[in-house]
């Protein structure tokens, strides 16, 4: 009986309506088994593709105003670094003039990118070609309501230096969205000392997937295009993505190409297997074959 009674006082909190805890408990694991050969070496690991555990909600406060939260941690399911490491965990406040959150949370440039990116998390993922896949600490950020098919995301970063300003850096993104056609025009001040401004496009149109971006780096004077497409059949999804960077100051380019395709086991479970080419200075192709399950 007093096994039962804790079990219950335990699994209250995340069910209760208005408990004080009146949110959602979800996650991933994400692991693949890769080889990396990189001309003069050639690798074996298991890669914990940014496994997770979270808890996000909503509580109303009054009639069309109401509080969030998320506090999701980054799990190393492979045991190579710390089992935790902080990923998105904010607070924010919204109502009919949009949201307003604070704490650490991706910026509205990476946010701007959508779901382009095919291989995300994994060795092909953009951020390995691309700067401007930020996730900021000490962000305040505001977030317009739709207006028809429009929303816009603006976020400052305050230094906490000392003589340090409110918005010493600074994210923005204007978003238009309708049907399958997603457009966004994005840019970074000042954000890890960088200068950014990306376009992305994505269109979904029957069983295709298709996407685009293109972006600017004044600071470190490159520029370049990232395109992808995915193709659903049945339980098979089919991926490929590829993308170039290339400084203007000196013509050296950054590239990266990766095919893949994922199988859904069940409604949230999936294996994968994908093969990525990765070029900057040298070569590095790994192959890879993995299982999620989200939770």
């Amino acid at each position: 009986l007093l096994t039962t009674a804790m079990a219950s006082l335990a699994i209250a909190p995340f069910t209760a309506a208005n408990g004080p805890i009146d949110g959602k408990l979800y996650g991933k694991i994400n692991v693949s088994v890769v080889n990396s050969d990189s001309g003069s070496t050639d690798t074996w690991k298991l890669n914990s593709n940014a496994s997770r555990i979270g808890l996000k909600g909503s509580s109303q406060i009054s009639e069309g105003l109401s509080v969030f939260y998320k506090t999701e941690f980054e799990v190393d399911v492979d045991g190579d670094g710390d089992v935790f490491k902080q990923r998105n965990i904010y607070a924010g406040i919204k109502g009919q003039y949009g949201s307003l959150l604070a704490g650490k949370n991706d910026t509205p440039t990476k946010q701007a990118q959508k779901k382009i990116d095919l291989f995300n998390d994994s060795v092909g993922d953009i951020k390995k070609t691309f700067a401007g896949e930020n996730r900021m600490s000490n962000i305040i950020a505001y977030t317009t309501p739709k207006y028809g098919n429009f929303s816009a995301s603006y976020a400052v970063m305050p230094s906490e230096a000392d003589d340090g300003g409110l918005a010493d850096s600074k994210s923005y993104s204007v978003n238009y969205k309708k049907d399958g056609l997603y457009v966004a025009v994005a840019a970074d001040s000042n954000v890890k000392d960088a200068d950014i401004l990306r376009i992305v496009s994505q269109y979904k149109l029957d069983a295709w997937k298709l996407g685009f971006m293109y972006q600017e780096n004044d600071t470190t004077n490159e520029s370049g295009y990232f395109t992808s497409a995915a193709y659903k059949s049945d339980n098979i999804t089919y991926k490929a993505q590829y993308g170039n960077n290339e400084n203007d100051t000196d013509g050296s380019d950054k590239t990266t190409l990766s095919l893949g395709a994922d199988f859904k086991l069940a409604k949230n479970t999936k294996s994968f297997v994908f093969f990525t080419d990765n070029e900057s200075s040298s070569s590095t192709k790994t192959f890879g074959l993995g299982l999620e399950h989200k939770f």
